[in-house]
């Protein structure tokens, strides 16, 4: 690819990873009500338990994703990999959408959203290495950490989108009809983008030189084991803090008993906060360094989360729950594009796809699948609504231990000796 990529074609870029993880999230926004409409009416009160549950089954195949689909972008191209997990996304998000209920097909229901989240769950896996690896690559050199961040921030875009969508459902419709059919309009309107986000894709230009061929494969590049654990402690750090985040909607409608119109506005503070965070981490680490906004900001974030969840659940209002969601998500945000930043700079181009692919999804399969599930039954074995809090703060220490102890400078840097 000869020279660098607009800002305005980067966004475009990121577009279709906003499509993915919308496709991905409308399923945990919607938990209560796929969980009454695809589980037995006598397994109706662990209805959301089971949903999460299958919610945390999707990140399951992410891993297998990151390794398939992620190497495959560092033999055949960013642009053939990108054009995989999207065509696999839209297959799902299309089945999810038309899988008949319980009361129809009986157990084949919930046997079939099982199917499509798991192939969600690779699609996805697949998708993070190759479009971040893309961007990078594709940056000019100065500016390479907000163009990492606009990976970020499209998903911010994403949760936006899907909390707008979710408000104006559960506004429009009736409680009955929003959980018989109106959260199927959610993932119906995600599957009406696909033809757009494959056409954008197919006329991107590639940036894996032609040389590709002769670059020694993944498996010869390896990793050293203090790259990887740091970094999965980093990630895991990051998407706990993330999913608990996503997980306000379904908590102020479990815990706090708001209705589900107030709920959805936790998810538009959310994405709003996340875009605009990304954009400001990006910005922040080309000028002061990565390690030190994702330090600052995860600081902020353990000083906060007991302390806002306790205010939260004084006050139980929509001002209150907007607040926590968005200052939350903004200190957390900040800390996930100064992880990702500092990962990519560690990786040869070779390995990079797979790399990033096979970390953020390994480290998202163990922590993203488990975070809501682990923080409803935490919730209710200790009768405690600040259980979340707790959690969020303990993954934080251990982030932050491996986030001081990650030093880019000291381990091989290749994104400064690529030219931009």
């Amino acid at each position: 690819m000869t020279g660098a990529l607009s800002a305005r074609k980067a966004m475009i870029i990121g577009l279709g990873n906003a499509l993915e993880f919308y496709d991905f999230l409308t399923f945990s926004y919607f938990a209560i009500q796929i969980g009454r409409v695809f589980f037995p009416e006598s397994q109706t009160s662990h209805g959301l338990l089971w949903s999460l549950a299958t919610f945390g089954l999707g990140f399951t195949t992410r891993p297998l994703g990151g390794i398939v689909i992620g190497t495959y972008g560092d033999r055949a191209g960013r642009k053939p990999a990108m054009m995989l997990s999207f065509s696999l996304m839209g297959a799902a998000i299309l089945g999810l959408a038309l899988t008949p209920s319980y009361a129809q097909i009986g157990f084949a229901a919930p046997l079939l959203l099982l199917v499509f989240r798991l192939i969600q769950g690779f699609a996805l896996g697949g998708e993070v290495g190759p479009s971040t690896a893309y961007l990078i690559e594709a940056a000019p050199q100065d500016r390479r950490g907000f163009y990492v961040s606009i990976q970020y921030a499209t998903q911010g875009v994403a949760i936006l989108t899907a909390g707008l969508v979710g408000f104006g459902l559960s506004s429009a419709l009736s409680p009955e009809a929003l959980e018989t059919w109106g959260w199927r309009v959610a993932f119906l309107l995600g599957a009406t983008i696909v033809p757009v986000g494959l056409y954008i894709r197919r006329n991107l230009s590639e940036t894996l030189d032609d040389t590709r061929a002769a670059v020694a494969p993944v498996a010869r590049q390896k990793m050293s084991p203090l790259l990887v654990v740091l970094a999965l402690l980093m990630l895991g750090s990051n998407t706990i803090g993330t999913y608990v985040m996503n997980y306000m909607n379904t908590y102020a409608q479990d815990a706090l008993k708001l209705p589900a119109q107030l709920a959805f506005g936790a998810t538009i503070a959310m994405g709003s906060c996340y875009a605009i965070a990304s954009l400001v981490g990006g910005w922040l680490s080309d000028r002061i360094g990565a390690r030190r906004v994702m330090l600052s900001a995860l600081v902020g974030m353990l000083c906060l989360a007991v302390p806002a969840f306790v205010w939260l659940n004084d006050l139980r209002t929509a001002v209150a729950l907007y607040t926590v969601t968005a200052v939350l998500t903004f200190l957390g945000t900040l800390a996930c594009v100064g992880v990702m930043i500092s990962i990519a700079a560690t990786l040869p181009k070779a390995s990079r796809s797979g790399g990033i692919a096979m970390l953020y999804a390994g480290a998202v399969a163990v922590f993203g699948g488990t975070a809501q599930l682990i923080v409803k039954w935490l919730s209710d074995v200790t009768a405690s609504p600040i259980a979340p809090a707790w959690y969020l703060s303990i993954a934080l220490i251990a982030g932050g231990i491996a986030m001081f102890a990650f030093r880019t400078p000291v381990m091989s840097t290749h994104l400064a000796r690529e030219p931009a």
